[in-house]
């Protein structure tokens, strides 16, 4: 016996993902389940993010930090990232359709491998510019800015540091000892 041909795999769109019950993801056509519910360290160290994002766009006209919200690449492909910047006006209430400019995931157990492979290429391939992914039980993040290739460099790895975020719109310094 070889192996199950791509096409035999089910294949998932938008309209099937707004069905579901709970917490998922579409990911190329493929559900992932966001369960469990993150551990407390994750939610305290994404609520932290989540609040010093606030504080630093508060002068910026331009761009707003929001919690997990879908991100509908396309139609067979949707992602809620944990912390993120945008720095548009969104068009619709449910989702938002262009990249972020600023993405953090917060790794937990069940959504390491994703959000170090699977979620790094999407990004990169989307043209998020900062990708940072939070370690949060070793106290570290690694964060990534797009490169004019369209390719993620590493840019820093954070523990008590501060790191400067540039964009077009605003630019700002996170103080990552804020958030262990």
């Amino acid at each position: 016996m070889g192996a199950i041909k791509k096409e035999y795999y089910p294949n998932y769109s938008y309209d099937d993902y707004k069905l579901w019950e709970g917490d998922w993801e579409l990911i190329y056509g493929v559900p992932y389940a966001m369960a469990p519910a993150p551990m407390i360290k994750h939610q305290a160290v994404s609520n932290k993010i989540a609040w010093q994002l606030q504080e630093l766009l508060e002068n910026c006209q331009k761009c707003q930090a929001l919690l997990p919200v879908d991100w509908k690449i396309d139609d067979s492909t949707v992602v809620q990232p944990d912390n993120l910047v945008i720095c548009h006006e969104p068009q619709y209430e449910a989702y938002i359709v262009k990249a972020p400019k600023i993405i953090f995931e917060v790794l937990s157990k069940s959504t390491a491998s994703k959000d170090l492979n699977l979620k790094f290429d999407l990004y990169e391939k989307e043209g998020v510019s900062f990708y940072v992914i939070v370690e949060p039980k070793e106290s570290y993040a690694k964060v990534y800015r797009l490169n004019s290739e369209g390719r993620y460099v590493k840019l820093a790895d954070a523990h008590n540091e501060s790191v400067d975020f540039v964009l077009e719109e605003c630019s700002f310094s996170f103080d990552f000892s804020k958030i262990w």
